[in-house]
Parts: C-alpha cells; sequence; structure tokens
C-alpha cells in the first residue's frame, strides 16, 4: 500500500517515512502541498495521504481540500503540532475540511500505525 507522507520539517517526515516502510508501507515524501499535489498526479496507486497542516507554498488545509476534490477515493490523516493556536484547533477544521482523522504531533508510532487502520 502506497502512502504520501506531507510535511515541511525533514526530520518529520524522515520519522514517518521510516516507520511506516518498517511496517511494510511504500512511502513517498513531499515538502508540501503544490509538490505533494504534482506526486499524486504521478502516482494514481496512492491510496493514504499523512499531511502537516502548517506549511509553506501550500499549506495542509487547502492539500487537503484539493486532495478530496480531485482524488476522493484518497484517506487523509492530517497532523499537526500548533503553531499561534493551539492544535485541536488546526485539526478540527482539516476534519472539516475532509481528513479521515487527525493526529496531534507529537504523537507515538503506535498512535500513526493505529490511525493508519482506523481510517
Amino acid at each position: 500500500m502506497k502512502i504520501l507522507v506531507i510535511d515541511d520539517d525533514d526530520a518529520v517526515r524522515k520519522f514517518i517515512t521510516e516507520i511506516l516502510r518498517q511496517d511494510g508501507y511504500s512511502v513517498t515524501g513531499a515538502e508540501n502541498g503544490k509538490i505533494a499535489l504534482q506526486v499524486l498526479a504521478q502516482q494514481p496507486d496512492i491510496m493514504f495521504v499523512i499531511t502537516d497542516i502548517i506549511m509553506p507554498e501550500q499549506e495542509g488545509i487547502e492539500t487537503i481540500r484539493e486532495i478530496k476534490a480531485c482524488y476522493p477515493r484518497i484517506k487523509i490523516i492530517a497532523i499537526s503540532g500548533g503553531g499561534k493556536i493551539s492544535p485541536e484547533n488546526y485539526l478540527q477544521l482539516a476534519h472539516a475540511m475532509g481528513a479521515n482523522t487527525t493526529l496531534s504531533k507529537p504523537f507515538s508510532r503506535k498512535e500513526l500505525l493505529d490511525a493508519l487502520l482506523y481510517i
């Protein structure tokens, strides 16, 4: 199963990618929503997206909206550590825009893998 991980923080993106690969998933990474949409156009077999909310270029809320409009079959997990407001506010908005589930950073390996099973 193929998963696209979108996060502007290289360390977070690599951390998530490593967890997923160890569990047998095929993973592709993107550093923002704009690049992610290009990846999705080139790799139509991606089934899951894990996206950060606060990113440069194209942030996560807009990315979620576009993915749901163009690829409604893709399941989305939104992640956020917050920013100027609490992460819960961003994650509630992400859920309202189409994310299937959400995770607040930091999260554990188990929480990430459980979220994938949940959706």
